[in-house]
């Protein structure tokens, strides 16, 4: 039986192998990274615009390092704000989010709520990440203050992008918006925000929660130049590349792991000018299920989004 000692090492060496991914996997995702995209696509002659882009914040009341870590944005003086969604984990988290936005609920700013936002997190094993959620809640599933949320965000000016519209003037250009309620749960009303975007406008821009293909091609055939989005945590738990950008294995939704996070074209492999395309970015949010917390080969991020 001289075999048992040798599984006997092979186990311990496995279980220290994942208790030191597992350490790494919570360090990383306290990693907050601020990343810096420029979109061209403004008209001619109009100055840039920075845009801060968060999503997925996922904020608890003792999470001190995000809240700091969020209250410096602040320092960027950013023109405009679009906050994706998700930023609640916690029925105790609404003050905790606005106070770390801080000086950010100073600048003009639109929004739209996820699933996160209307339902409390609960408990569940990691490995469910990489399989499909059907964004089914039934009605024992504990909600969140959002009703608090969209009166703090509503108080500061923030426009309410849900199944609507909205337009906004930043530094002279005027920006024309569309929104839609969280496709992952179906809240979003497609038919109720359909048509083709404002013509008058300078920029056009849709936001969402979660970028689901339906809602994507919707916007893009409607004519706005970028879609905003967040949902999919960058896949959360990526395979490490040499890049450092790591390569996602799941999204949370039907957009294909390549398009994650980052900025791309859709519909994919379009190029800019092509009639019915538009520039599409996801953001990888900077937040985690409070309950796994967690990120590998993809480090929380919010994005300055330079438009040119």
């Amino acid at each position: 039986m001289a075999f048992l000692p040798v599984v006997g090492r092979t186990l311990t060496l496995g279980a220290v192998a994942g208790a030191g991914l597992a350490s790494y996997a919570a360090w990383e995702a306290r990693q907050y990274t601020l990343r810096h995209v420029t979109v061209p696509l403004l008209p001619d002659g109009h100055a840039p615009l920075k845009v801060l882009h968060l999503s997925d914040i996922h904020m608890a009341p003792d999470q001190r390092d995000k809240q700091e870590w969020l209250r410096g944005l602040a320092a960027l003086e950013p023109d405009l704000v679009i906050n994706t969604g998700d930023n609640l984990a916690h029925r105790r988290a609404v003050p905790v989010v606005t106070d770390a936005l801080g000086g950010l609920l100073d600048v003009p700013g639109v929004y739209v709520l996820g699933s996160n936002d209307y339902y409390a997190p609960g408990m569940r094993n990691p490995m469910l990440y990489l399989l499909p959620d059907t964004g089914k809640r039934n009605t024992k599933t504990p909600q969140l203050p959002w009703p608090d949320l969209k009166e703090r965000f509503g108080a500061a000016g923030w426009l309410d992008l849900t199944n609507g519209f909205g337009r906004l003037t930043v530094k002279g250009t005027s920006i024309a918006f569309a929104g839609v309620d969280d496709p992952h749960l179906k809240y979003d009303d497609l038919p109720r925000v359909a048509g083709p975007a404002d013509p008058d406008a300078d920029v056009r821009l849709a936001v969402t929660h979660a970028p689901y293909l339906r809602v994507l091609d919707q916007f893009a055939a409607d004519g706005y130049d970028a879609i905003i989005a967040g949902h999919t945590h960058g896949g959360q738990v990526c395979l490490p590349t040499l890049d450092g950008r790591g390569r996602a294995l799941t999204t949370n939704c039907d957009l294909e792991p390549a398009r994650a996070r980052g900025l791309h074209r859709h519909p994919a492999g379009s190029a800019p000018g092509d009639d019915g395309s538009s520039w599409l970015h996801v953001s990888a949010g900077l937040g985690t299920n409070p309950y796994v917390r967690f990120r590998v080969a993809c480090r929380p991020e919010a994005t300055l989004l330079t438009l040119t």
